[in-house]
């Protein structure tokens, strides 16, 4: 036989040359619910982001920023509640839906000293948004994650939320923003499980109803939230079972918000008269209220002293430049291919929905800003992502280590850190001198100084004196003895006719002591447009000062009225 029929020698298996086999991608989908597990890398992420947030949120809690006016208000209203089940010492005019300090009131009741318990009211209402930050940072981590896909989108995200300048300023801080969040934070949470259930859709929609009852503004990320719900249920045998439900539950807070308004005759205004010109009377009303908050008109938010650049670009000029680009970005990539990129979609509309309630026009006070903060950061976490990961596909970076996708924000991040014009850890103080930031600056005791004028106040001002003051003095002064119960903030005695016609009986003669600092002297000015608070400037006149501290830009002041 010859060699040519002889029969082919099989081929061993082994000999062939092996590729080596593919990773495959987990599945993604918002829609679907195939989120990428959280994994090794995902766990270590999340928790260098709680470690982060505890640290930069947690020091020097007590101590900066200054205490705040709307600070003193609310926990003002939870004192209210614990010490005479109302929600509010003075008359509830339904300037805020109650469920903010409601919480509060919740949170301090069960602690052992409840007011006092971290060394006065507004430090124990400052040590609950520590927690707020916490929870609200892990939700942050895991609604981006889902959203994207990606760990390095969430971990950029909680970065920025941790760390901003303008962020620690304002989430440090009691106020109603920071708890609105976190049952916003908590509903989208919700809508992101793997599986859409009957307990989520109705704990996602009582959630953002307790967020709507916290603070009315949380109504411009409801569009975003109705979006994400239609195209989670769509195509679900029960998708007309939930899209009732979720209205339903997120409806049932408000509705008990209307009906105790409408039990106390408080709904409507007499005779149902809007006329913002002539307001009711005889009785607060809940819809006059929000009439007259909805006409309410403002100067430019982005003119030369609006507030963008008198004190939001100072604080964090990158999160806000960045993070509208971002926004952009996200709303560009969404509106163009809606299947695919839901996440940016939401994430685009979620900021775009609070930017225009900011730009509109209407009344903005200096820490409306802080919604805005956890979506722009949002934004810059999942555009930064989608970025690295389309570079990491060109030629050049395919042969780079994948180390890379990580090394490039860690650069940025270390240059913002180390950067004084940002201000993220370090700045140039008034002198040139690169010293640690405020927010980290042991040697600064903002508060200090609101504790030295309430010292000097209890040494040499009798209790029944009649004070008219911040309200940030408040919770000191009516829940710490000796009580000053004719204690009262300007606000309340210009305003409220059992202080102004009763007590004072708008005489400024009827004023023994003022107690305030230069944001309170402005914000008189602020409110006198009507000349109510006249007879308070004239005591002001006819008074001479026996206490100051000034620091920084900073001045409180005790003025005895003569």
């Amino acid at each position: 036989m010859s060699d040519n029929t002889r029969s082919p020698q099989p081929v061993e298996v082994g000999d062939a040359p092996r590729r080596p086999a593919r990773r495959r991608r987990p599945r993604f989908s918002v829609e679907r619910g195939w989120f990428p597990p959280l994994g090794g890398k995902g766990r270590a992420a999340l928790v260098f982001a709680l470690l982060t947030g505890a640290l930069t949120h947690g020091y020097h809690l007590f101590r900066y920023p200054l205490y705040l006016t709307d600070e003193g208000i609310y926990m003002q209203r939870a004192w209210s509640l614990v010490r005479e089940t109302s929600l509010s010492p003075y008359t509830y005019d339904y300037d805020h839906a109650p469920m903010g300090w409601i919480t509060l009131a919740g949170w301090v009741f069960p602690l052992p000293s409840q007011f006092e318990t971290f060394g006065n009211a507004i430090n124990t209402g400052r040590f609950l948004m520590l927690l707020v930050h916490l929870a609200s940072a892990y939700l942050l981590f895991e609604i981006t994650r889902r959203l994207s896909g990606s760990v390095l989108a969430a971990t950029v995200t909680t970065f920025f939320f941790n760390v901003s300048p303008i962020a620690v300023y304002f989430q440090r801080q009691v106020l109603l923003d920071n708890l609105m969040m976190f049952w916003l934070l908590l509903s989208l949470f919700a809508l992101l499980r793997r599986e859409i259930t009957i307990r989520s859709v109705f704990g996602g929609g009582l959630a953002l109803g307790i967020a709507l009852i916290t603070k009315e503004n949380a109504i411009f990320f409801v569009p975003s939230f109705m979006y994400l719900l239609y195209r989670r249920i769509k195509g679900s045998p029960s998708s007309r079972f939930t899209s009732s439900l979720w209205p339903f539950a997120a409806a049932a807070p408000i509705g008990a918000y209307v009906t105790y308004a409408l039990l106390k005759n408080e709904l409507f205004p007499s005779s149902i008269d809007f006329d913002l010109n002539n307001p009711p009377a005889d009785h607060v009303s809940l819809l006059y209220t929000l009439w007259w908050q909805v006409n309410r008109n403002q100067g430019n938010l982005l003119s030369h002293n609006g507030l963008l650049h008198t004190s939001w670009l100072v604080r964090d000029s990158f999160l806000l430049i960045v993070g509208m680009a971002a926004m952009v970005i996200s709303l560009w990539w969404g509106l163009r291919d809606r299947k695919r990129n839901l996440g940016f979609l939401i994430a685009g509309t979620l900021a775009f929905g609070y930017t225009f309630y900011l730009l509109r026009g209407s009344v903005v006070l200096d820490f409306y800003v802080t919604p805005l903060i956890p979506m722009f950061a949002m934004n810059i976490g999942m555009v930064t992502d989608r970025m690295l990961r389309a570079a990491y596909s060109s030629r050049f970076m395919r042969r780079a280590h994948s180390t890379v996708r990580v090394a490039l924000p860690a650069l940025v991040a270390l240059v913002l850190l180390a950067s004084p014009a940002s201000g993220y850890l370090v700045h140039t103080n008034t002198e040139g001198h690169v010293q640690i930031a405020d927010q980290y600056q042991s040697r600064l005791n903002l508060t200090g100084m609101q504790h030295a004028q309430i010292a000097w106040v209890r040494k040499h001002i009798p209790p029944d004196a009649r004070i008219i003051m911040d309200d940030d003095l408040w919770g000191e002064l009516h829940d710490v003895r000796p009580f000053y119960p004719y204690a009262h903030s300007h606000w309340n005695a210009s305003s409220d006719p059992d202080l102004r016609d009763k007590l004072f009986k708008k005489r400024w003669q009827n004023i023994d002591y003022i107690i305030m600092s230069n944001k309170m002297r402005k914000s008189i000015a602020a409110n006198n447009a009507d000349g109510r608070e006249n007879w308070i400037l004239q005591a002001l006149r006819n008074s001479d000062q026996v206490w100051s501290d000034t620091q920084g830009n900073i001045k409180l002041e005790i003025y005895r009225v003569q």
